[in-house]
């Protein structure tokens, strides 16, 4: 191989491969669904502390999936190559909310489907995905799960409070208790009959209950 067979290999003849508009205008598009998703995730984030840099990531993940769809769908060997080289990759990071995975194969697609120039199916996929996010997930029920915990003097007052809690709520299940001498703390998980919460109020004017809390409960109780 001479020094002039280096300047004829076939890596300087993928640079024209794939056209400067097209690759201007597959970014432009990924990065305008990435914000589309961004705005979706924050609209419907229900978990306890929201991270700005998730939302940033989804943005990226959409433009770095559409940059190397655009790579393989030039070049057949290279996406051979692009196979073998992401199957070594792994992510161990921890997703805490199950709607999160949602988010993540929702970029990942929509770069996927935008490199492959299919832009209607892209633009339009996400939309009906974010409607559909928007509606159910930020849709309030009085059936979602709630905690309410009860600080009371005694095992009678204890009773008295459940007894309560069993009229003026659709379900009562306790989940935990804990008994210290002179205090009883008891954890239940119960489901509102309506939107009112009143009952927490006339339960913690209880006699013999010192505190009465409800708080919203996701489904991950470790008890």
């Amino acid at each position: 191989m001479t020094f002039n067979d280096i300047f004829k290999s076939s890596f300087l003849a993928n640079v024209s491969s794939v056209s400067y508009f097209d690759m201007a205008l597959a970014l432009v598009l990924a990065f305008v669904l990435g914000l589309f998703i961004f705005f979706v995730y924050k609209k419907t984030y229900q978990g306890v502390m929201y991270s700005s840099s998730f939302g940033v990531t989804l943005v990226a993940l959409t433009m770095i999936t559409t940059l190397v769809i655009l790579a393989v769908t030039s070049n057949v060997v290279l996406s051979l190559g692009m196979v073998g080289a992401l199957s070594i990759v792994r992510f161990r990071t921890a997703i805490k909310e199950p709607l999160d995975i949602a988010f993540l194969f929702w970029s990942i697609a929509a770069g996927i489907v935008l490199a492959a120039g299919l832009i209607p199916l892209a633009v339009c996929g996400s939309l009906i995905i974010g409607v559909i996010l928007l509606l159910f997930v930020n849709r309030k029920s009085h059936l979602n799960p709630y905690i309410v915990v009860i600080q009371c003097d005694s095992s009678d007052t204890e009773r008295k409070a459940l007894a309560y809690l069993g009229e003026n709520t659709q379900k009562c299940v306790v989940k935990s208790k804990t008994a210290q001498k002179g205090l009883v703390e008891v954890n239940c998980e119960v489901r509102l009959k309506g939107e009112s919460t009143d009952f927490v109020n006339a339960l913690a004017d209880m006699d013999g209950v010192s505190s009465a809390v409800l708080v919203s409960y996701n489904g991950d109780y470790m008890g």
